[in-house]
């Protein structure tokens, strides 16, 4: 089960990535705003980097995570792919991280106290 954790954190980051640089992304459906994508985006990452990758510390999970947030965010500075670098979205990259890391983290100590 880890190894296919793995796997869908690598296909998420290519698409999480893929989709920060493009141009002109696809519109999602109900059209979610740009901070919502965020969270929604890296939440997923954090989840499954935690249950792919069990024994790497939380704390470089989190730090990665943010790191490659603010790469995102800098990359999107390049004039040519017509995007806007925020701080307010490395917030909310940021934010989504640290609230699903600690869900997952008292979840899964629940789940080990059983």
């Amino acid at each position: 089960m880890q190894n296919l954790f793995r796997i869908l954190f690598w296909l998420a980051l290519v698409l999480a990535v893929t989709m920060a640089v493009l141009p002109h992304p696809p519109t999602l459906p109900g059209a979610p705003s740009d901070k919502l994508q965020h969270m929604m985006a890296f939440a997923t990452l954090a989840v499954l980097a935690v249950l792919g990758h069990p024994r790497v510390p939380k704390l470089v999970i989190a730090l990665a995570l943010v790191a490659l947030g603010g790469a995102i965010e800098v990359v999107q500075m390049i004039p040519s792919l017509n995007r806007d670098a925020e701080m307010a979205d490395l917030v909310a990259d940021g934010f989504a991280v640290l609230v699903m890391l600690g869900g997952v983290t008292l979840i899964l100590g629940i789940r080990r106290s059983r």
